[in-house]
């Protein structure tokens, strides 16, 4: 058996700054189930992190509601969550907005068999 290919929605990312990405194609992945893995590797002490992900079938027109909050994060750790996005077939783009200071992290995606 052989272990899922893992994708960077974000790869490892310093900010200081409330943000978003730039839009990511979800290619082969999109209308899936989905694992993503939120790893928050550095903070700065009393600072939170709120990611979420946001879907848009041309990478102009985004939804006025998030695919998906992390719950919010105080500390360093990994956060996994299961999205199924065959919900959402018209999805094939994703992006992520954050409102924190300081934080160092990443966001994985994968395919997953089943939710």
């Amino acid at each position: 058996m052989t272990e899922p290919a893992v994708h960077y929605l974000l790869p490892r990312t310093v900010t200081e700054a409330n943000g978003e990405s730039q839009p990511c194609e979800l290619g082969e992945l999109a209308g899936k189930p989905l694992l993503m893995v939120l790893r928050v590797t550095d903070i700065i002490e009393q600072e939170s992190l709120h990611v979420s992900i946001w879907g848009s079938a041309d990478g102009q027109e985004w939804s006025s509601k998030a695919l998906f909050w992390f719950p919010q994060r105080f500390y360093r750790g990994v956060t996994p969550a299961a999205v199924d996005l065959s919900q959402r077939p018209e999805v094939n783009r994703w992006g992520r907005g954050y409102p924190v200071p300081r934080f160092e992290f990443s966001v994985e995606v994968q395919q997953t068999e089943n939710l």
